[in-house]
């Protein structure tokens, strides 16, 4: 193993974590509110508005992420109205459709994964807040909403992980992030496996601090899971 050569293709990769970061993190924010309102959809017993996330979230979940940058890439250029509208410079960026593609992406999963928490909020706490005279808003702000997170960061957790996997699709459409870089490296270089092992060892650094981050907030959000300290033992001595 030649390590000098690890360490300078470490440093050629690095330059490339920014781009992957910015990239996970606006598809994951935007994402989250793509989310909510299709499980709100989904939840509303509005048959067109539960029917339009059903199609959207099987639509989603069912092509591949790939297949999807690509439609998003290459395929709008292809309709004139849109190289004439005012999208057309949004869409036209790699950038901009590689966070269009993984947000609609993330969504479709994301969707689904806050209904199941709001459905797991018990109903005997939603009738308490309502007997308590609060309206159906102040009961979703305050009771349903962050009952739903709780239960629901952990498997967001995992779909902030596979979002930052994700953005090593974006080098298809010539975005410089981590695996962009190391391919290009590799057409340099011809060494494949130095190379994948450091941007491997990179996207590990990376979702290591993401779990670490996740892990607190569960603990922040759940006191009342957390370990009580052990009562002190009082010994008793015996008789003098």
């Amino acid at each position: 193993m030649d390590f000098p050569f690890l360490c300078q293709t470490l440093l050629t990769l690095l330059p490339g974590v920014p781009l992957t970061l910015k990239l996970a993190l606006s598809s994951v924010v935007l994402g989250v509110f793509l989310a909510l309102l299709l499980a709100l959809a989904r939840l509303s017993g509005i048959r067109p508005l539960a029917w339009i996330s059903r199609v959207y979230v099987f639509v989603f979940r069912s092509t591949p992420l790939l297949v999807q940058i690509f439609l998003i890439y290459y395929g709008l250029g292809q309709f004139p109205a849109l190289r004439h509208s005012v999208l057309w410079p949004i869409l036209r960026e790699p950038y901009w459709c590689a966070v269009i593609a993984l947000t609609l992406n993330t969504a479709a999963y994301g969707s689904e994964i806050i209904r199941g928490g709001l459905q797991s909020v018990p109903a005997g706490q939603i009738e308490a807040a309502r007997a308590c005279g609060m309206s159906r808003f102040q009961v979703f702000r305050r009771i349903v909403l962050p009952l739903a997170i709780r239960q629901a960061l952990p498997g967001y957790g995992n779909e902030v992980i596979l979002m930052v996997k994700a953005t090593a699709l974006a080098s298809v459409i010539t975005l410089m992030e981590v695996t962009g870089l190391a391919a290009k490296l590799i057409s340099e270089t011809y060494r494949a496996i130095e190379v994948f092992i450091v941007a491997g060892a990179i996207y590990l650094i990376i979702n290591f601090v993401i779990t670490r981050i996740i892990q607190a907030l569960e603990h922040w959000l759940t006191p009342h899971l957390r370990s009580a300290p052990a009562p002190a033992v009082v010994e008793q001595g015996g008789p003098a």
